[in-house]
Protein backbone atom coordinates (compact mmCIF):
# COMPACT_ATOMS: atom_id res chain seq x y z
CA UNK A 1 0.00 0.00 0.00
CA UNK A 2 2.83 2.42 0.95
CA UNK A 3 4.73 1.58 -2.26
CA UNK A 4 1.58 2.11 -4.33
CA UNK A 5 0.93 5.50 -2.68
CA UNK A 6 4.54 6.58 -3.20
CA UNK A 7 4.39 5.56 -6.85
CA UNK A 8 1.14 7.50 -7.30
CA UNK A 9 2.65 10.62 -5.72
CA UNK A 10 5.75 10.35 -7.93
CA UNK A 11 3.62 9.86 -11.05
CA UNK A 12 1.50 12.91 -10.15
CA UNK A 13 4.62 14.99 -9.54
CA UNK A 14 6.21 13.97 -12.85
CA UNK A 15 2.97 14.62 -14.73
CA UNK A 16 2.65 18.06 -13.13
CA UNK A 17 6.21 18.92 -14.11
CA UNK A 18 5.75 17.65 -17.66
CA UNK A 19 2.48 19.48 -18.26
CA UNK A 20 3.13 22.71 -16.38
CA UNK A 21 5.74 25.46 -16.53
CA UNK A 22 6.32 28.35 -14.15
CA UNK A 23 6.00 31.84 -15.61
CA UNK A 24 7.61 34.88 -13.98
CA UNK A 25 6.38 38.36 -14.76
CA UNK A 26 8.16 41.64 -14.32
CA UNK A 27 5.99 44.66 -13.57
CA UNK A 28 6.11 48.42 -13.65
CA UNK A 29 4.94 48.75 -10.05
CA UNK A 30 6.32 51.18 -7.50
CA UNK A 31 3.97 50.17 -4.66
CA UNK A 32 5.08 48.37 -1.52
CA UNK A 33 4.25 44.67 -1.56
CA UNK A 34 4.51 44.35 -5.34
CA UNK A 35 7.30 43.39 -7.72
CA UNK A 36 8.03 40.14 -9.58
CA UNK A 37 5.08 37.74 -9.83
CA UNK A 38 4.84 34.05 -10.73
CA UNK A 39 2.11 31.78 -12.09
CA UNK A 40 1.81 28.20 -13.27
CA UNK A 41 0.88 27.63 -16.91
CA UNK A 42 -1.03 24.45 -17.78
CA UNK A 43 0.38 23.50 -21.19
CA UNK A 44 -2.62 21.33 -22.04
CA UNK A 45 -5.35 23.88 -21.37
CA UNK A 46 -3.29 27.03 -21.87
CA UNK A 47 -4.57 28.45 -18.58
CA UNK A 48 -2.54 30.44 -16.05
CA UNK A 49 -3.00 30.05 -12.28
CA UNK A 50 -3.68 33.06 -10.10
CA UNK A 51 -0.36 34.90 -9.67
CA UNK A 52 1.62 35.15 -6.45
CA UNK A 53 4.38 37.55 -5.44
CA UNK A 54 7.80 35.94 -5.91
CA UNK A 55 9.87 38.92 -4.75
CA UNK A 56 9.30 42.56 -3.84
CA UNK A 57 11.00 44.97 -6.24
CA UNK A 58 10.48 48.41 -7.77
CA UNK A 59 9.89 48.65 -11.54
CA UNK A 60 11.23 45.17 -12.40
CA UNK A 61 9.67 45.53 -15.85
CA UNK A 62 12.05 43.24 -17.72
CA UNK A 63 13.55 40.05 -16.32
CA UNK A 64 15.99 37.37 -17.51
CA UNK A 65 16.87 33.82 -16.52
CA UNK A 66 20.34 32.38 -16.01
CA UNK A 67 21.02 29.53 -18.50
CA UNK A 68 21.19 26.96 -15.69
CA UNK A 69 17.81 28.07 -14.31
CA UNK A 70 19.07 28.85 -10.80
CA UNK A 71 19.04 32.65 -10.84
CA UNK A 72 16.86 35.45 -12.14
CA UNK A 73 17.89 39.03 -12.97
CA UNK A 74 15.77 42.14 -13.28
CA UNK A 75 15.97 45.83 -13.97
CA UNK A 76 14.66 48.08 -11.20
CA UNK A 77 15.34 48.59 -7.50
CA UNK A 78 14.99 46.24 -4.51
CA UNK A 79 14.27 49.06 -2.07
CA UNK A 80 11.92 52.03 -1.87
CA UNK A 81 10.92 54.05 -4.91
CA UNK A 82 12.96 57.24 -5.32
CA UNK A 83 10.93 58.82 -8.11
CA UNK A 84 13.67 58.36 -10.71
CA UNK A 85 14.16 55.74 -13.40
CA UNK A 86 17.50 54.62 -12.03
CA UNK A 87 19.88 52.26 -13.77
CA UNK A 88 19.80 49.54 -11.14
CA UNK A 89 20.07 45.82 -11.91
CA UNK A 90 19.08 43.13 -9.39
CA UNK A 91 20.06 39.49 -8.83
CA UNK A 92 17.84 36.82 -7.26
CA UNK A 93 18.29 33.14 -6.39
CA UNK A 94 15.40 30.85 -7.36
CA UNK A 95 13.99 28.40 -4.83
CA UNK A 96 13.62 25.25 -6.99
CA UNK A 97 10.67 23.93 -4.96
CA UNK A 98 8.51 27.01 -4.52
CA UNK A 99 9.79 29.38 -7.21
CA UNK A 100 10.26 32.12 -4.59
CA UNK A 101 13.07 34.57 -5.27
CA UNK A 102 15.77 35.38 -2.74
CA UNK A 103 17.31 38.81 -3.28
CA UNK A 104 21.11 38.66 -3.60
CA UNK A 105 22.34 42.13 -4.54
CA UNK A 106 21.99 45.10 -6.84
CA UNK A 107 24.35 47.17 -8.95
CA UNK A 108 24.00 50.59 -10.56
CA UNK A 109 25.51 51.96 -13.74
CA UNK A 110 25.76 55.22 -15.66
CA UNK A 111 22.59 54.44 -17.64
CA UNK A 112 19.01 55.46 -16.82
CA UNK A 113 15.68 54.06 -17.90
CA UNK A 114 16.69 50.37 -18.13
CA UNK A 115 14.29 48.54 -20.46
CA UNK A 116 15.84 45.16 -21.36
CA UNK A 117 18.06 42.59 -19.68
CA UNK A 118 19.57 39.27 -20.78
CA UNK A 119 22.24 36.76 -19.70
CA UNK A 120 24.92 35.54 -22.10
CA UNK A 121 24.86 31.83 -23.10
CA UNK A 122 27.91 31.02 -20.96
CA UNK A 123 26.12 32.37 -17.87
CA UNK A 124 28.94 34.73 -16.92
CA UNK A 125 27.54 38.16 -17.80
CA UNK A 126 24.30 40.17 -17.62
CA UNK A 127 23.69 42.70 -20.41
CA UNK A 128 21.33 45.69 -20.10
CA UNK A 129 19.91 48.29 -22.51
CA UNK A 130 18.91 51.76 -21.26
CA UNK A 131 16.19 53.55 -23.21
CA UNK A 132 16.25 56.91 -21.43
CA UNK A 133 20.00 57.55 -21.45
CA UNK A 134 20.60 55.85 -24.81
CA UNK A 135 23.23 53.42 -23.60
CA UNK A 136 24.05 49.78 -22.83
CA UNK A 137 26.19 48.06 -20.20
CA UNK A 138 27.41 44.66 -19.02
CA UNK A 139 27.70 43.19 -15.51
CA UNK A 140 29.92 40.13 -14.84
CA UNK A 141 28.58 37.57 -12.37
CA UNK A 142 30.12 36.14 -9.22
CA UNK A 143 30.20 32.35 -8.79
CA UNK A 144 27.18 32.60 -6.45
CA UNK A 145 25.15 34.38 -9.14
CA UNK A 146 25.38 37.86 -7.65
CA UNK A 147 26.27 40.87 -9.77
CA UNK A 148 29.66 42.55 -10.01
CA UNK A 149 30.00 46.22 -10.95
CA UNK A 150 29.58 47.16 -14.60
CA UNK A 151 32.57 46.12 -16.72
CA UNK A 152 31.55 47.71 -20.00
CA UNK A 153 29.49 50.79 -20.89
CA UNK A 154 28.65 52.36 -24.25
CA UNK A 155 26.86 55.63 -24.89
CA UNK A 156 25.00 55.92 -28.21
CA UNK A 157 24.72 59.26 -30.04
CA UNK A 158 22.62 60.76 -32.82
CA UNK A 159 18.99 61.07 -33.91
CA UNK A 160 16.66 60.22 -36.79
CA UNK A 161 13.50 61.29 -38.60
CA UNK A 162 10.61 61.25 -36.10
CA UNK A 163 10.19 64.73 -34.52
CA UNK A 164 9.43 63.49 -30.98
CA UNK A 165 10.44 59.83 -30.71
CA UNK A 166 13.82 60.05 -32.45
CA UNK A 167 15.52 63.20 -31.16
CA UNK A 168 18.08 61.09 -29.26
CA UNK A 169 19.30 57.49 -29.07
CA UNK A 170 16.89 55.00 -27.45
CA UNK A 171 18.17 51.40 -27.27
CA UNK A 172 15.24 49.07 -26.59
CA UNK A 173 16.90 45.64 -26.39
CA UNK A 174 20.25 43.88 -26.32
CA UNK A 175 20.32 40.41 -27.88
CA UNK A 176 23.16 37.90 -28.27
CA UNK A 177 23.47 35.39 -31.07
CA UNK A 178 23.37 31.69 -30.17
CA UNK A 179 27.15 31.43 -29.90
CA UNK A 180 27.37 34.48 -27.66
CA UNK A 181 29.97 36.11 -29.92
CA UNK A 182 28.02 39.21 -30.98
CA UNK A 183 25.53 41.51 -29.25
CA UNK A 184 22.86 43.38 -31.20
CA UNK A 185 21.18 46.54 -29.86
CA UNK A 186 18.09 47.81 -31.74
CA UNK A 187 18.09 51.59 -31.23
CA UNK A 188 14.65 53.08 -31.82
CA UNK A 189 16.00 56.65 -31.78
CA UNK A 190 18.73 56.07 -34.38
CA UNK A 191 17.01 53.66 -36.80
CA UNK A 192 19.99 51.37 -36.36
CA UNK A 193 20.79 47.96 -34.94
CA UNK A 194 24.17 48.47 -33.32
CA UNK A 195 26.55 45.50 -33.33
CA UNK A 196 29.15 44.70 -30.68
CA UNK A 197 31.65 41.88 -30.34
CA UNK A 198 31.24 40.24 -26.93
CA UNK A 199 34.03 38.78 -24.81
CA UNK A 200 32.45 36.18 -22.52
CA UNK A 201 35.60 35.94 -20.39
CA UNK A 202 35.60 39.63 -19.42
CA UNK A 203 32.05 40.68 -20.22
CA UNK A 204 33.35 43.46 -22.46
CA UNK A 205 31.48 44.88 -25.46
CA UNK A 206 33.50 46.32 -28.35
CA UNK A 207 31.97 48.10 -31.38
CA UNK A 208 32.03 45.69 -34.30
CA UNK A 209 33.13 46.40 -37.87
CA UNK A 210 30.69 47.43 -39.26
CA UNK A 211 29.33 48.92 -35.98
CA UNK A 212 25.67 48.93 -37.06
CA UNK A 213 23.11 48.13 -39.74
CA UNK A 214 20.81 50.98 -40.77
CA UNK A 215 17.03 50.53 -40.95
CA UNK A 216 14.77 52.77 -43.05
CA UNK A 217 14.33 56.27 -41.55
CA UNK A 218 11.45 56.67 -39.13
CA UNK A 219 10.87 52.94 -38.59
CA UNK A 220 12.15 52.70 -35.00
CA UNK A 221 13.59 49.20 -34.45
CA UNK A 222 12.52 48.00 -30.99
CA UNK A 223 13.11 44.28 -30.40
CA UNK A 224 15.08 41.59 -32.25
CA UNK A 225 14.85 37.80 -32.25
CA UNK A 226 17.01 35.18 -33.97
CA UNK A 227 15.48 32.28 -35.84
CA UNK A 228 16.19 28.93 -34.11
CA UNK A 229 18.28 27.91 -37.13
CA UNK A 230 20.55 30.91 -36.63
CA UNK A 231 20.26 31.84 -40.32
CA UNK A 232 17.86 34.77 -39.94
CA UNK A 233 16.87 37.49 -37.51
CA UNK A 234 13.62 39.46 -37.24
CA UNK A 235 13.03 42.94 -35.82
CA UNK A 236 9.87 44.67 -34.63
CA UNK A 237 9.80 48.16 -36.21
CA UNK A 238 7.77 50.08 -33.63
CA UNK A 239 7.01 53.32 -35.43
CA UNK A 240 5.98 51.86 -38.82
CA UNK A 241 4.29 48.72 -37.39
CA UNK A 242 6.36 46.34 -39.48
CA UNK A 243 8.55 43.27 -39.21
CA UNK A 244 12.00 43.37 -40.81
CA UNK A 245 13.80 40.16 -41.80
CA UNK A 246 17.58 39.79 -42.02
CA UNK A 247 20.06 37.24 -43.27
CA UNK A 248 22.58 36.55 -40.48
CA UNK A 249 26.21 35.60 -41.07
CA UNK A 250 27.33 34.05 -37.78
CA UNK A 251 31.01 34.13 -38.79
CA UNK A 252 31.18 37.83 -39.62
CA UNK A 253 28.42 38.92 -37.21
CA UNK A 254 26.58 40.88 -39.91
CA UNK A 255 22.90 41.41 -40.71
CA UNK A 256 21.56 42.03 -44.22
CA UNK A 257 17.90 43.07 -44.51
CA UNK A 258 15.90 41.24 -47.19
CA UNK A 259 12.23 41.83 -46.34
CA UNK A 260 9.90 44.29 -44.61
CA UNK A 261 6.25 43.35 -44.05
CA UNK A 262 3.36 45.05 -42.25
CA UNK A 263 2.09 43.69 -38.93
CA UNK A 264 -1.35 45.21 -39.55
CA UNK A 265 -4.31 44.18 -41.71
CA UNK A 266 -4.73 46.18 -44.93
CA UNK A 267 -7.98 47.81 -43.82
CA UNK A 268 -6.64 49.23 -40.53
CA UNK A 269 -6.12 53.02 -40.54
CA UNK A 270 -5.77 53.94 -36.86
CA UNK A 271 -2.72 54.73 -34.75
CA UNK A 272 -0.52 51.77 -33.84
CA UNK A 273 2.94 50.83 -32.61
CA UNK A 274 4.46 47.36 -32.48
CA UNK A 275 6.32 45.96 -29.47
CA UNK A 276 7.37 42.35 -28.79
CA UNK A 277 8.52 39.75 -31.31
CA UNK A 278 9.04 36.00 -30.89
CA UNK A 279 9.27 32.76 -32.88
CA UNK A 280 8.07 29.26 -32.12
CA UNK A 281 10.86 26.85 -31.04
CA UNK A 282 10.47 24.89 -34.28
CA UNK A 283 11.05 28.08 -36.29
CA UNK A 284 7.84 27.81 -38.33
CA UNK A 285 5.98 30.88 -37.03
CA UNK A 286 6.66 34.42 -35.87
CA UNK A 287 4.48 36.81 -33.84
CA UNK A 288 4.52 40.57 -33.17
CA UNK A 289 2.34 42.51 -30.72
CA UNK A 290 0.34 45.52 -31.94
CA UNK A 291 -0.59 48.38 -29.60
CA UNK A 292 -3.52 50.32 -31.05
CA UNK A 293 -4.91 47.56 -33.24
CA UNK A 294 -4.51 45.51 -30.02
CA UNK A 295 -3.62 42.24 -31.62
CA UNK A 296 -0.92 39.67 -32.20
CA UNK A 297 0.26 39.62 -35.82
CA UNK A 298 0.81 36.05 -37.03
CA UNK A 299 3.36 35.08 -39.71
CA UNK A 300 4.56 31.83 -41.23
CA UNK A 301 8.31 31.50 -41.94
CA UNK A 302 9.49 29.91 -45.18
CA UNK A 303 11.94 27.14 -44.15
CA UNK A 304 14.19 27.73 -47.17
CA UNK A 305 14.31 31.51 -47.52
CA UNK A 306 13.24 32.81 -44.10
CA UNK A 307 10.66 35.07 -45.73
CA UNK A 308 7.53 35.97 -43.78
CA UNK A 309 3.95 35.52 -44.94
CA UNK A 310 1.14 37.11 -42.96
CA UNK A 311 -1.50 34.71 -41.64
CA UNK A 312 -3.73 37.30 -39.96
CA UNK A 313 -4.10 38.97 -36.58
CA UNK A 314 -5.49 37.58 -33.34
CA UNK A 315 -7.26 40.12 -31.13
CA UNK A 316 -5.92 40.29 -27.58
CA UNK A 317 -9.07 42.01 -26.28
CA UNK A 318 -6.81 44.18 -24.14
CA UNK A 319 -5.69 47.80 -24.38
CA UNK A 320 -2.00 47.74 -25.32
CA UNK A 321 -0.41 44.26 -25.66
CA UNK A 322 3.32 44.57 -25.15
CA UNK A 323 5.53 41.69 -24.05
CA UNK A 324 5.02 38.33 -25.78
CA UNK A 325 6.83 35.03 -25.28
CA UNK A 326 6.25 31.36 -26.16
CA UNK A 327 6.75 28.48 -23.73
CA UNK A 328 9.70 26.15 -24.53
CA UNK A 329 7.38 23.40 -25.78
CA UNK A 330 5.89 25.77 -28.36
CA UNK A 331 2.30 25.21 -27.27
CA UNK A 332 1.29 28.49 -25.60
CA UNK A 333 1.98 32.18 -26.23
CA UNK A 334 1.65 34.58 -23.28
CA UNK A 335 1.07 38.31 -23.83
CA UNK A 336 1.16 41.10 -21.24
CA UNK A 337 -0.55 44.48 -21.19
CA UNK A 338 1.20 46.97 -18.92
CA UNK A 339 -1.58 49.57 -19.07
CA UNK A 340 -4.51 47.33 -18.08
CA UNK A 341 -2.51 44.71 -16.17
CA UNK A 342 -4.06 41.95 -18.27
CA UNK A 343 -2.01 38.82 -18.98
CA UNK A 344 -3.48 36.71 -21.77
CA UNK A 345 -2.60 33.18 -22.87
CA UNK A 346 -3.14 31.72 -26.35
CA UNK A 347 -2.86 28.12 -27.48
CA UNK A 348 -0.82 27.73 -30.67
CA UNK A 349 -2.00 25.48 -33.49
CA UNK A 350 1.17 23.52 -34.25
CA UNK A 351 0.17 23.10 -37.92
CA UNK A 352 -1.07 26.58 -38.83
CA UNK A 353 0.39 28.84 -36.13
CA UNK A 354 -3.04 30.32 -35.42
CA UNK A 355 -3.66 31.55 -31.89
CA UNK A 356 -6.70 30.68 -29.78
CA UNK A 357 -7.39 32.58 -26.50
CA UNK A 358 -7.21 30.26 -23.49
CA UNK A 359 -7.64 32.56 -20.50
CA UNK A 360 -6.26 35.57 -18.67
CA UNK A 361 -5.13 36.77 -15.25
CA UNK A 362 -4.35 40.19 -13.78
CA UNK A 363 -0.93 41.49 -12.70
CA UNK A 364 -0.45 45.21 -11.86
CA UNK A 365 1.39 46.93 -14.75
CA UNK A 366 2.36 43.52 -16.12
CA UNK A 367 5.82 43.37 -17.69
CA UNK A 368 7.64 40.74 -19.67
CA UNK A 369 6.81 37.01 -19.22
CA UNK A 370 9.64 34.56 -18.53
CA UNK A 371 9.32 30.75 -18.56
CA UNK A 372 11.05 28.55 -16.00
CA UNK A 373 10.98 24.74 -15.99
CA UNK A 374 9.65 22.97 -12.90
CA UNK A 375 12.20 20.14 -13.29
Amino acid sequence: MIKTLALLMLTTLLTTHAEHVRVYFGSGTTSEGEGIFSSLLDLNTGKLSEPSLAAEAVRPGYIALHPDGTHLYSIGNPGGYTGSRSGSVCAFKIDPKTGALEFLNTQTSQGTGPCFITVDPSGRTVLVAYYQSGSCATFPLETDGSLKAASSFHQHAGSSLHPTRQTAPHPHAIVLDAAGRYAFVPDLGLDQILIYTFDAATGALTPHNPPFVTIKPGSGPRHLVFHPSGKWAYASLELTSEAAAFHYDSKSGTLVEFQTISALPNDFSGANTTAGVCTTPDGRFLYISNRGHNSIAQFSIDPDSGRLTSSGNQSTQTLLPRGIQIDPSGRVLVATDKKSGSVSAFKIDRNTGQLTPSGSIHIPKAGSPLFHSLD
